[in-house]
């Protein structure tokens, strides 16, 4: 009988069980491999989406700046700087206590407890970013700050919020507590283009930081949150209130006494003061320099500016403007006052408001009313005419053209002498018409420097053609500087290597200049420009309205100087009957009381 093979025995429970177990340990070890490399490639493109940017914090100390732009006046004094401005570099063991204690009381009050990161002010921030679904308050703590500061932008996403963690961990490795302190005080921007505390204080209080008081020091402290807005120079009062809250802060870590804020919060208004402003003058004597800057180098340009007389100017037009503005409907204004022997300029202010807008001394063209009529005398006077010689204010009627004196009432047979002192409109046609007509009073004009279109019509004398402030003022210096036209400049060097200046031209001979002097005076004395007259100075000038009262002038001399003055509304609204004589011979008289004194 055949053998049959019998059925294989059941393996042992054990085997299979070790199998089991086997495919199971492969199986995960598998995924897990899998699952690892999928995690660091995630991981390594997360850091790569961090950090491909993330500036080298080893450059904390030796970041560039921008280049600084200095102006010096002619005695050598600084009147503006612009760019980043740096100071020397101070441990915070070489500033009075204070200074250090001011910064760590209202902006990290636990600097001395905590490591890199302030636990409380992490929760503290992440409640907030959560309730405000999204990102709200940054890190508070100055070595967040230093990172924050220094290497990266103020956007608030949470990308900027990793890469600042992984700089403050750097920094609290390769720093000291002290050492990061220090880094914050002398890096930190404190507005106006002032980076670190040294910087700062020489910039807003002219000494440096070692001689900060405790009142100058709670101000440059409270900057760091708006430097832009709340620094002395923008918003002196924002700065004395920021000041007064760290000065609390103060109180409340024990920093200072009761007393100590209670002296400091006396000295806050006259320490928030602002010691210099970027003047309209320095604003444009830049925009002159334009290409002339070496670039990416600090420059200092020396200036024709008398800062003194630079504030007077503006606080005189600012001044009239808002305490008259809106009763005459009088909103802007432009000044000039420039050395009428050289072209030099003092002063020169362009409008009321902000300094960085439209220069009106320089680009508006405004008409000049009766302004103009100087350039009309002169005329006649080279055609032969005198100061004596008589001329008729009577009716005029030229081809259908009808013009009126101011007041119509009319004087008959007047010297130009007078005929100038009291504006008369019909005797300055007829001027304009013994003298050649309107073509040969545009040559002369040409002459002076004035180089915008004029009507070529007898309305030419009337002032119906419109120039600039500032080429105005270089016209008139022609009348008191012996007969020469000078070219108006502001800059005299830069680095100390000289710019080159127009020299004046003899264009008038002396005793036609002095003639057109002595009339201008008359204006002064006895005619339309009595308001601008000084007892003891030599003042003389002219009056000038438009029709509709869009436009009002005075322009003229005191002393040395050409000061010319223009009010108006930039959309050519007219204003409530202001005068050349009112308003603009105000404000030269206090400009020319100031000139005086120099």
């Amino acid at each position: 009988m055949p053998r049959t093979k019998s059925a294989p025995a059941p393996a042992p429970p054990k085997r299979n069980q070790i199998k089991h177990v086997s495919r199971r340990v492969g199986f995960g070890l598998r995924y897990g491999t899998i699952t690892v490399i999928w995690a660091a490639v995630v991981l390594c493109f997360a850091a790569l989406w961090f950090t491909w940017d993330l500036p080298n914090p080893a450059r904390a100390v030796t970041q560039a700046r921008r280049p600084a732009i200095i102006l010096l006046d002619p005695a050598g004094h600084m009147v503006a700087r612009f760019g980043d401005v740096s100071g020397d570099v101070l441990l915070p063991s070489q500033l009075p206590s204070y200074v250090p204690a001011a910064f760590i009381a209202i902006e990290d009050r636990r600097f001395e407890q905590h490591g890199a990161f302030d636990a409380q002010g992490l929760l503290r921030a992440a409640i907030l970013d959560v309730a405000r679904r999204h990102v709200v308050q940054g890190g508070s703590t100055l070595t967040q700050q230093v990172a924050k500061t220094l290497f990266l932008s103020n956007e608030r996403t949470y990308r900027r919020k990793v890469q600042e963690a992984i700089i403050s961990l750097w920094l609290w490795k390769h720093y000291s507590r002290d050492e990061i302190l220090g880094i914050y005080l002398n890096r930190v921007y404190l507005g106006a283009g002032a980076y670190g505390i040294d910087a700062a204080s020489r910039l807003y209080f002219g000494h440096p930081a070692t001689q900060l008081t405790l009142a100058e020091a709670s101000i440059l402290a409270g900057l760091p949150k708006a430097p832009s807005s709340l620094n002395p120079l923008a918003n002196p009062q924002a700065a004395q209130n920021r000041a007064t809250q760290v000065l609390d802060a103060m109180l409340a870590t024990g920093a200072i006494t009761a007393a100590d804020e209670a002296n400091a919060k006396l000295q806050l208004a006259n320490a928030a003061s602002p010691t210099s402003h970027s003047s309209w003058f320095a604003l444009w004597a830049m925009q002159q320099a334009g290409a002339l800057i070496p670039e990416g180098q600090d420059a200092t340009l020396s200036t024709t500016l008398d800062a003194g007389l630079q504030t007077v100017a503006e606080a005189a037009l600012a001044n009239i403007i808002f305490t008259q503005g809106d009763a005459l409907n009088m909103h802007q204004g432009a000044v000039v006052v420039l050395d009428a022997r050289s072209g030099a300029i003092r002063a020169l202010v362009g409008g009321v408001g902000n300094r960085e807008g439209y220069n009106r001394a320089v680009l508006a063209r405004r008409q000049t009313g009766s302004a103009i009529k100087p350039i009309v005398w002169l005329a006649g006077l080279e055609a032969g005419m005198t100061p004596d010689d008589e001329v008729l204010d009577a009716p005029l009627s030229l081809h259908g053209y009808n013009p009126h004196d101011y007041e119509r009432n009319y004087r008959g047979q007047v010297t130009m002498t007078q005929a100038l002192a009291d504006s008369m409109n019909t005797a300055a046609i007829r001027i304009l018409l013994r003298a050649g007509g309107a073509r040969r009073v545009i040559r002369v004009a040409r002459s002076l420097g004035l180089t915008d279109n004029f009507p070529d019509n007898a309305s030419l004398a009337l002032g119906s053609g419109s120039v600039g402030v500032l080429q105005l003022a270089g016209a008139y210096a022609t009348f008191f500087n012996g007969g020469n036209r000078v070219t108006p400049f502001g800059l005299t060097a830069i680095n100390g290597t000289a710019i080159a200046t127009t020299p004046a031209v003899p264009v008038v001979s002396a005793d036609l200049a002095s003639q057109m002097a002595g009339m201008l005076r008359a204006v002064v004395t006895n005619g339309t420009g009595t308001t601008a007259y000084i007892p003891g100075v030599y003042t003389a000038g002219k009056t000038g309205t438009t029709q509709n009262y869009r436009d009002a002038w005075f322009v003229g001399a005191a002393g040395h100087d050409i000061i010319a003055v223009w009010v108006g509304n930039d959309d050519n609204a007219p204003m409530n009957k202001v005068l050349g004589g009112s308003v603009p011979a105000q404000i030269f008289k206090q400009i020319a009381v100031e000139a005086a004194g120099d």
